[in-house]
């Protein structure tokens, strides 16, 4: 690891060049691990209890011991980011696609491993120039950890998801079609037996290159506040 806090792979690649995998430090940092671990703890301990097959980068959260994960990867709808940032292409912006991290880490944990996984994709990944989130009303707050990193606020839409058997599932799986997804006909076909829920969701932006804000379609608005509940339709 060097002063600047960027963590290296300890072997180089073909021509001698080490790559950045993480950021942080002995006591807490961000660190790239396999697919197959993030997913199985984003399975075991995400409310949504779901992985997002879209999700390329997978962060783990070291405090010293692997205490959560980051996954970012391409929104659900991957063509969307021309009408969020004009003239944005495909490899330019991402979506922070999954966050889970223990309560027995410190408060502010939260912020903190969002900074370092800023710090590090940029670093790594020079094209992208902005990261997208969105807040789930499910988790009962409107974004407060997004705030405390300075993300940019650009408002509200409400999604429906269905809850069956103790699992939530978006909306797009019971429009979707049938042979794009693996699990959309089993969920399809026992939406009878599904309970829909309305939910708000918050979106919010992040620019690490400052420039690409100058072309930000939607509207800039100011924090919303902590506040309560749900809506079953």
């Amino acid at each position: 690891m060097s002063q600047t806090g960027f963590i290296w792979s300890a072997q180089g690649t073909l021509w001698g060049n080490r790559t950045v995998i993480g950021f942080g430090n002995s006591t807490f940092c961000v660190k790239e691990i396999n697919r197959e671990l993030a997913n199985k703890i984003i399975r075991e301990n995400h409310y949504s209890k779901t992985v997002y097959n879209g999700s390329m980068i997978h962060l783990g959260v070291f405090a010293p011991e692997l205490l959560g994960v980051l996954q970012f990867g391409v929104a659900m709808n991957p063509a969307s980011q021309g009408s969020v940032v004009a003239e944005t292409k495909a490899d330019e912006y991402l979506e922070l696609n999954r966050m889970w991290l223990d309560d027995k880490l410190p408060r502010n944990s939260e912020s903190r491993a969002i900074s370092f996984a800023m710090k590090m994709i940029k670093k790594k990944y020079p094209k992208v120039q902005w990261v997208q989130s969105f807040a789930d009303e499910r988790c009962g707050c409107y974004g407060v950890v997004y705030q405390a990193c300075n993300f940019v606020y650009c408002g509200e839409h409400t999604s429906v998801f269905w809850e069956f058997d103790g699992q939530m599932y978006h909306n797009s799986v019971m429009t979707m079609d049938r042979k794009r997804r693996k699990g959309a006909a089993w969920l399809q076909d026992r939406k009878a037996d599904a309970t829909p829920h309305k939910f708000r969701q918050f979106r919010y932006l992040y620019f690490l290159d400052r420039r690409a804000r100058s072309r930000l379609l939607l509207k800039e608005k100011p924090y919303p506040k902590h506040g309560p509940g749900t809506a079953v339709i």
